[in-house]
């Protein structure tokens, strides 16, 4: 016998508060055979976990203990061998909040729970947080060690040149009369004239940052020609070296590219420290006739670079 469609029957019927009530689903059936239960949530099946619990052929499902979580559409899939319905949509009422309170304003600066606002602007702020049935909000002044509400309802404008001090501290609350909870959040109002300040401070010390940035340019340009001039000492006061052609034959390098053996061969700069000393150069270093006392650096270099591949396009020729 085909299934007819399902109806849901949901206890209570009013709603239920979270954390205290249960909700209790029950789907039946008018006609069919061989009925098999299956319950939806937001269109997907719902499967037995610790808030959810099925009766034995899953006719009745039972939320304990209901949470916001819980919330969603549920229906309930009855099947047979010839036939399925769906049942209608269920969305129980479930009462929870307040969470997630918060307040902002319209305008001025918001650092953490402090605003900051110029002399002579209206802010409005707006206080909110999640919960069902909506909060009932309050604003809350505090001074001297006392507290005096001053607005009730979401919102709060405050004139900045109407207040009686420049630092005030406020209070949101927000109450939730099913559940009973209730969250209340603090900040602080800043009243001042930073904008203006900032706009003043500038412009006095204009020509100031102009020296400013003049003298910077000058003291790096002073040490970029300091370390030219200690690093082209430094030039002159070394020698470039090659080591024996056996050295050659069994070295590898690789400079930029595959093998710069190919192009120049393998060269030792050694800084000499006192040429006038009379001491000879050892039996790795360039023959004295490839050295010309008191020539350039780059022509020294130029001749090295011309002399070892020759030696070396002979040993690969023999």
């Amino acid at each position: 016998v085909p299934v007819t469609k399902p109806i849901v029957h949901t206890e209570p019927s009013s709603g239920v508060v979270e954390y205290v009530g249960n909700i209790t689903l029950k789907c039946t059936v008018g006609e069919g055979t061989r009925v098999v239960y299956q319950w939806m949530k937001n269109g997907k099946p719902l499967h037995a976990g610790p808030s959810y619990s099925f009766s034995s052929n899953n006719a009745t499902l039972l939320i304990v203990p209901v949470v916001k979580e819980d919330i969603g559409n549920y229906s309930c899939l009855v099947s047979n061998p010839v036939s399925a319905m769906e049942s209608e949509i269920i969305a129980p009422t479930i009462y929870y909040g307040p969470y997630g309170l918060r307040v902002k304003s319209d305008k001025g600066l918001n650092i953490g729970a402090v605003f900051t606002v110029d002399m002579g602007e209206v802010i409005l702020f707006d206080c909110s947080a999640d919960s069902n049935p909506p909060n009932t909000y309050s604003w809350i002044q505090r001074a001297d060690n006392t507290t005096h509400v001053v607005k009730y309802g979401p919102h709060l404008e405050v004139v900045s040149d109407k207040v009686a001090q420049k630092t005030i501290d406020y209070m949101c609350r927000a109450f939730n009369n099913v559940t009973g909870k209730r969250d209340e959040t603090h900040f602080t109002v800043v009243v001042t004239s930073v904008g203006k300040n900032i706009n003043s401070l500038l412009y006095k010390n204009k020509s100031f940052l102009g020296h400013e940035v003049l003298s910077i340019n000058i003291i790096a340009f002073y040490h970029i020609n300091l370390l030219s001039l200690t690093y082209d000492i430094k030039l002159k006061n070394m020698f470039m070296f090659s080591r024996p052609e056996a050295d050659y034959r069994k070295a590898q390098t690789f400079s930029g590219h595959e093998s710069a053996l190919d192009d120049f061969g393998i060269y030792e700069f050694v800084a000499i420290p006192d040429l006038a000393s009379g001491s000879r150069v050892s039996s790795q270093s360039v023959p004295a006739s490839d050295f010309v006392p008191g020539q350039d650096m780059l022509s020294t270099v130029y001749e090295v670079i011309q002399h070892i591949p020759e030696q070396l396009q002979q040993d690969r020729q023999q």
